[in-house]
Parts: structure tokens; sequence; C-alpha cells
């Protein structure tokens, strides 16, 4: 704390003394990316594709099964969008390329559709000193828990024993430099536009099967990252280390930079000790390594950033809002939205804190997490469009002036903005053609099966270049040969369930058998663990016993089998197979690591399984009435 408190002070006195760049504009890019495998499922190679691609634009992200570039910054000008895209493509390519040698490929994607809890564990950590002690000491202010609780379409109400939660997200993060005199108003624009760029740009609405909020994303990584325990106290007003802000910017980005100071502690220290004064004393720029450590545990949406470009301090504004995907042409859409907004609304709303209330951006960010372009927003002057009219009749075309004004290629504007505009208008997002994905293959499959082909269809779908407005949504075979959706008892089985407590009677496990029309009813405690299981064997056991006194309650407890075999997520089908033959039972519990109950699978779901096999085999499904199977569809999905 020392050494950020130094730093913290040596910025004032460069601030004070003129010393930043001033009249540059540059402009830049960080993008995330998640590796998959031929079944559409998280790829830990990340360590492995970044040795062997050896480009010192990429980087690592705490998941193994995913990467990141900085983008090489640029100056605000001419064919500045058109270099950014064409420098993504090349460097998404070169990943791709290298992701074949090890039996990966790259998806942009805000959120892997086909990611599971397993894919969470610290086995899949990257291996590095960063990351672990990140988790340590997150996971030890948090006192080990790790909750998600997120209601959209479905809710979803998970819990989790490490910081690689955070490892659900994939985004594409966008710089923007700014002078230390316009610092203030630039990043006020940075905050009232964060919710309309962010509802243009949705996502991520899909996790773990359930459908949640437009951009899930920004729910996820508030609460993953949180450091405030469960048991604060209620009158406290302790604010998370991932937030919006609570005020507008007044003069500087020092107001920023103390206020995360105040607020939250160093997480760790940086690894290398400066003295800032006595580097300013000899003339030198200081790195502020300490202050740059801390504020990079420290997670606003918008993120003031320090700099050294050349020998000279700077200023920037970070935008960690955007989804990554789901094409390339998107992404450089919303960043054309948003550098254009960044350059024009501080001439058009000079006085911005005056006429918007801080805490209207706020609800503005979170509405357009949650619904997308179906968000109410609250704009300036104490008006409320809807997002639509807001983005396609002012954001829009004072971005095309803001891009326009600084000389960007006229071409690539009209190009880039036009897909924002388009997107506007259809409302078709990356989110909601997500979700007419699923919704059209409800009923459909497994549920392992609908994810893999909204995986797969993302993938096809990416490589024809087409932005997302255009695309047709996915359908159930894009997820390639059944086989893939089987290989674990985690991709078919049963979770919604049906369960009792053992202190409950056994005639209300009897009346869930008929009413919903299974074979066992899993019992389990307050906490969710597994504690037993009723069979309808079990019921004519006790139907037929002799000795059975009819007006006698009798308790679950009474009759359930207690510690059944049980199977993991994890299981492979195979062992799942052999261990009902090997116990002559028809019904297996899902367990995961901490024995809390995930689902069932049950001789039906092999009955199911097995009818595949057998039709393929036989010839009388997926052939063409011969015995031979029929040639692939070679359809573009797109076509």
């Amino acid at each position: 704390m020392r050494r950020v408190l130094d730093d913290l002070n040596a910025l004032g006195h460069m601030l004070d003394r003129g010393l930043f760049e001033v009249g540059a504009r540059r402009v830049g890019a960080e993008q995330e990316l998640v590796l998959v495998d031929d079944h559409w499922h998280a790829a830990s190679v990340g360590p492995e594709v970044l040795e062997r691609l050896a480009d010192p634009r990429a980087t690592t992200e705490i998941g193994r099964f995913n990467i990141e570039f900085n983008c090489t910054p640029a100056a605000f000008q001419g064919p500045v969008l058109r270099d950014l895209a064409a420098e993504l493509e090349s460097l998404i390519g070169a990943a791709g390329r290298v992701a074949e040698g090890f039996g990966a490929s790259v998806l942009l994607a805000g959120i892997l559709p086909t990611l599971s809890l397993s894919d969470l564990s610290l086995d899949h950590i990257t291996p590095r000193e960063r990351y672990w002690r990140l988790n340590e000491v997150i996971t030890s202010l948090r006192k080990g828990r790790y909750e998600l609780r997120i209601k959209g379409i479905d809710e979803l109400t998970l819990q989790h024993d490490s910081v690689m939660v955070e490892a659900l997200n994939t985004s594409f993060q966008l710089h923007w430099q700014t002078d230390p005199a316009d610092f203030a108003l630039s990043y006020n624009v940075a905050q009232a536009i964060a919710g309309p760029v962010l509802a243009a740009a949705c996502n991520s609405p899909v996790l773990f099967g359930k459908r949640l909020w437009h951009e899930t994303r920004i729910a996820i990584f508030e609460q993953a990252v949180d450091t405030r325990s469960e048991d604060k106290p209620a009158e406290r007003d302790l604010l998370a280390r991932v937030r919006f802000g609570e005020r507008w910017v007044e003069k500087s980005v020092l107001e920023l930079y103390k206020e995360d100071v105040a607020r939250f502690r160093v997480l760790f220290g940086a690894s290398e000790e400066e003295d800032p004064d006595a580097e300013l004393d000899a003339g030198r720029i200081p790195r502020l390594r300490a202050l740059q450590a801390h504020n990079s545990t420290v997670y606003r949406w918008n993120r003031p950033c320090y700099g050294i470009t050349g020998g000279k301090p700077h200023l920037r504004i970070e935008n960690r809002v955007l989804p990554s995907g789901p094409t390339v042409c998107d992404e450089v859409a919303n960043a054309a939205l948003w550098f254009g907004l960044m350059a024009e609304l501080p001439s058009v709303y000079p006085d911005l804190a005056a006429r918007m209330e801080f805490v209207d951006a706020k609800s503005n960010f979170i509405g357009a997490a949650h619904y997308g372009l179906g968000a109410q927003m609250s704009w300036v002057d104490d008006r409320t469009p809807s997002t639509r009219d807001l983005l396609l009749e002012e954001l829009i075309p004072a971005a095309r002036r803001g891009l326009e004004r600084h000389g960007v290629h006229a071409g690539d504007a009209e190009k880039y903005l036009g897909i924002v505009r388009d997107r506007v208008e259809s409302g078709n997002t990356g989110a909601q053609w997500m979700l007419r994905s699923v919704a059209q293959m409800k009923g459909m499959g497994t549920r392992a099966e609908r994810l893999s082909s909204l995986t797969a269809g993302i993938a096809s779908r990416q490589r024809t270049g087409k932005p997302v407005h255009l695309w047709r949504p996915a359908e159930l075979r894009e997820s390639g040969h059944w086989k893939k959706n089987y290989l674990r008892v985690g991709q078919y089985m049963t979770t919604n369930l049906f369960t009792v407590h053992e202190e409950e009677l056994i005639d209300l496990a009897a009346s869930i058998m008929e009413w919903e029309r299974v074979r066992h009813v899993p019992v389990e405690d307050d906490d969710h663990r597994l504690v037993g299981l009723v069979s309808y064997r079990d019921l004519l056991k006790l139907v037929a016993d002799p000795k059975r006194k009819r007006d006698k309650p009798i308790a679950v407890g009474e009759m359930m089998r207690r510690a059944p075999a049980t199977v993991t997520p994890e299981t492979s089908t195979l062992e799942a197979i052999g261990l009902m033959k090997r116990l002559g039972v028809s019904c297996l519990p899902v367990v995961t690591r901490e024995g809390k109950l995930a689902g069932v699978v049950t001789e039906h779901d092999f009955m199911k399984l097995a009818g595949q096999l057998l039709e393929e085999q036989l010839g009388t499904h997926g052939n063409n009435g011969t015995g031979e199977p029929e040639p692939p569809n070679a359809e573009d999905p797109d076509a």
C-alpha cells in the first residue's frame, strides 16, 4: 500500500506539471477467444497454443481454454477500422491454425454455450502465479463461497469453490486515449453510452442451458469477483469490486484512482520495486507499477488506464462492457459505434453531468444487460426513448459525425455503422439469434445436443464472415454425430427432478411416481445433498408386506436405500452402464464433488441411446434404405 500511495502522489505531480501527452488520439482493442474441441466443448490447450504461436500480442487468461490478443494501438484516423478488422482476422486465423495442431479450434462467444461446471475446476486454471494468487486471495475474502444468482427467462443458482467462475466470460475490450484536461467529460460520456452501446451488442444469453440475461457476462463478473462476504452488516454500503460506479467524475482521473484505493485494499503487490519520485527527479517517466497492479484488480466496467508511449505518459479509458463475437465485422461495428460516440458526444453534451442523472446511466447499463434492445433508456434532459429509437435517431448518426470529424475513412464508417444500424432495425443481436435458435430446437434431442448445435452453429456462421443479423437460426443437426453428445453422463442426465425429504411421507413419493410417471425419487437434505433413493420396487415390497399396518404413517427414511451407487457428471457413459449392470440397478443419481444432487440417469436414457445405435447400424435411420449411410448434407446453413 505504501508503494500504491507513492505512485498515486507521483501521478498527481505529473498531472500538475503537464507531463502527459496531449493532442494525440489513439485507440486499441483486446480480443479474447475461447478454444473448443471437435465435440464443441472447451479445450484446455491455451498455454500450449500460446507457446507455439509465439506472438508478443498474445497472452493468457485465467482459464486454460481462453487466450487473449492485444491489438496494436493505432491513430484514430483514416483506415483505422479496416486495419483493426484486418489485424483481428490475422490474429484469429493464426490462432486457429495453431489450435488445429492440438485438436482444437477458436470461437468468438461472450459465453461458450457448452461450458460445464467441470470446466471451472482448478484443473483448468492457467498455471501462472498471478491466477493462483488471485484465487487464493479472493476465495479467502469470500470465505470459500462463490455464488451466482441470475434470473432471466430461466433462473440460475450456482455455488462454486474458486474464482474460475470468472472464466465463463469472454470479452472484446476497447481503449480510447484522451487528454488529461478532457478525461472527466470523456469518462462521463463513456458511462452514459455504456447502456445503449451494450444493448446493440449483446451476445451472451445462455449459460449452463439456462436462458438468462441478454448479456449474462455482466451479472457473472459482478458476482464472481465480488470480495464482500455474505456476513457483512446489512447497514453497511460496501461496494463490489466489479461495478459501474457511483457518480460522475468532476475534474480529474485522480478521483477514480483515489476512490478505488480508499475503498479496496491491495490484493497483491507489483513484481518490481520502483521509486516514482526518484524517477521523476531523474527526468524519467515512472511506470507506476504498484498503482497499475492495484488498478488491475478493481474492475470498473469503464476503467481508467495509465500508459507510456514513446517516453510520454498518457491516459486511456478502457471499455470492458462488450462481449466477444459474434463475428469480427460485428465487433468492429461495435467499435465504430463506441469510438464515434466518444469522439462526438463531448462536444454535443459538454454539460452532460448537469443534464443527466448518474443513476439513469447506471440503470440504462443494467437494463441493457438484462433486456438488450428491449430495454427502456433514460436519456439527457429527462427523455425516455426506446433503445432502438435512441440508437437509430441519435447515437448512430452522432457516431458517424464523430468518425467523419476525425478523418476516419468514410466508406469504412458507413460499412460498420451500417451493420449496427441493420442489427438494431432487425432486432437480431447475437443474443437474440441464440434465444431464437434455442426456441426453435425446443423439445428436440437432449440439452447437450441443443447446446452443441448452438455452438456448432456459431462456428459455422463465423466462418462465413456474415454479420449476425443475417444469420439463420441454428439447427439440431449441426452438432454432428449423436455419439458426441453421449460421451459423459452430464451431457444427457435428467436435471428437472422431483425429490423428497427423508422425513416426508412415503405416500408422497408414491404419488410423485404416479403423477410424473417416474420410477425413482431421489431423497435429499436441506442443502441438496443426496441421502437416499426410493424406487417403485421399494413401494411394491411395502404393498406386498403382510406385516404392514395400513393406518401407520411411514416416513421416506424408513424405506429408502441409503448411500445408493452414484456417478458424477464427468463419468463416462460406458462406466455408468457397467456400474448399472454390475450392481443390477436401473437408476444412478448424479452428484457433484460436494455430494449435491445434480441429476439422474436411468435405464430409459440408455434405451434411447440403444435405439439410436440400432437404427443407425440396421439401416433404418440416416441412410437411403440400402443400409449404407447417406452422404452428409453439404448445404450451407446460411445459404
